[in-house]
């Protein structure tokens, strides 16, 4: 049995999956979270038609996301007990699609190196962790949701804010492929023994 990743912890458990396993952060989190209207399913509700949702940003889910269990379970995974705290907050954008997610972490004194060495060496920590992954990839400047949209792809752009000591980490996905059926189709793919990457290099744009 596979249970597919949920559209939201998709982003943040690859964002701190890396650095947690190192002990290169405090298992203390923050993340916030914008997703496209899409995210919220076909269902008519009043707060997605379009004249609600236009020119607007909201957040929601402070009282408690369905995706945040996920997303603290997987994170206990890369670090020792007692499971890391996560602060989660999911906001609504007004566009079709894309999930973009920035994380804020407190690093641990003394384990990487000092001013801009900091950054460098946690760049080269992701790319080494995800070097075999073809869906995954580390960028050299903050993603946009434009950047997977249509698209199986997670983009990561770790860096260091050297003035408070804490990691950030963005990542964007497109929430109907990585975030959702195109994960599903790479599951399905390595469990039946099929190159992971097949029936995914072509962009589905519906809605």
């Amino acid at each position: 049995l596979v249970a597919n990743p949920g559209c939201y912890p998709t982003g943040p458990i690859l964002a701190l999956a890396p650095v947690l396993r190192e002990g290169l952060i405090r298992p203390d989190v923050v993340i916030d979270a914008k997703s496209g209207i899409s995210g919220a399913g076909r269902s008519l509700r009043l707060d997605l038609h379009y004249a609600e949702a236009n020119e607007s940003v909201s957040a929601y889910g402070l009282d408690g996301h369905r995706h945040l269990p996920e997303i603290v379970q997987e994170l206990s995974r890369y670090c020792e007990a007692p499971a890391p705290r996560v602060t989660f907050v999911p906001h609504l954008i007004p566009m079709t699609r894309g999930i973009l997610c920035t994380c804020y972490a407190d690093l641990v004194p003394g384990r990487l190196p000092e001013g801009d060495g900091a950054a460098a060496a946690v760049r080269e920590l992701y790319r080494e962790a995800y070097r075999d992954e073809p869906f995954v990839r580390v960028v050299d400047r903050p993603p946009g949701t434009k950047h997977t949209y249509g698209n199986n792809l997670c983009l990561l752009y770790p860096t260091v804010d050297g003035r408070t000591g804490r990691l950030v980490v963005v990542t964007c996905l497109d929430n109907l492929v990585k975030g959702a059926a195109g994960q599903a189709v790479q599951n399905a793919n390595l469990m039946l023994g099929l190159p992971e990457a097949m029936g995914l290099a072509a962009p589905a744009l519906y809605p």
